[in-house]
């Protein structure tokens, strides 16, 4: 089993580190970032089952914006807790776990939502079970791989029901499919 170092940077944190995370304001913690993302889980689920995705998508992206910076803040500003290694990833599930379910299993398939989500729950059911062990492993390569990957396939998707693209929507199969190997590996990796 690899455990890594929670404050351990990642190498998106050094390019937020001179980007986005200058622009929040140091009273702004990485948790009440988690929880806007919380939040806004369910607007972008009305606006893109509504179908205004002039809303929606930039909404979604912006919503997914902010799992990569509350981690980039908690690192670079050491203010990595437990709450927010656990709840983080569970924010980053729920978006996008709701909006697989409402676009993925729609427009691609439903066998490959539902395997989706499987594998999601999978990795949360670990977690769950390495907390009652008295073990935190934070999030490894593979796991902020595959989530840039379900969001690659998920903006991919959505972009091409925004403005009718259809090549995106293999593009977007493709992405999930490499997400779905990346998610097994994480799973293992961080052991159960």
């Amino acid at each position: 089993m690899l455990q890594r170092d929670p404050n351990k940077l990642f190498p998106h944190d050094h390019v937020m580190k001179y980007t986005l995370v200058p622009l929040v304001p140091p009273f702004v913690t990485p948790n009440m970032i988690t929880l806007l993302r919380f939040f806004l889980i369910p607007a972008v689920l009305w606006f893109l089952f509504v179908g205004n995705y002039q809303i929606g998508v930039p909404l979604f992206l912006f919503a997914a914006l902010t799992d990569a910076l509350d981690g980039s803040v908690a690192r670079l500003r050491h203010q990595v807790t437990e709450w927010g290694s656990f709840y983080d990833p569970l924010a980053d599930k729920l978006l996008v776990g709701s909006v697989v379910m409402l676009v993925v299993a729609e427009h691609i398939n439903v066998i490959f939502a539902l395997l989706i989500l499987f594998v999601e729950m999978l990795i949360v059911l670990g977690a769950i079970i390495r907390k009652k062990r008295g073990r935190l492993v934070s999030a490894n390569v593979y796991g902020k791989t595959k989530m840039f990957f379900q969001i690659l396939g998920l903006t991919l998707l959505l972009i091409a029901l925004w403005v009718g693209f259809d090549l995106f929507i293999p593009l977007s199969t493709g992405s999930f499919s490499l997400a779905i190997v990346l998610a097994v590996i994480s799973l293992f990796t961080y052991g159960i």
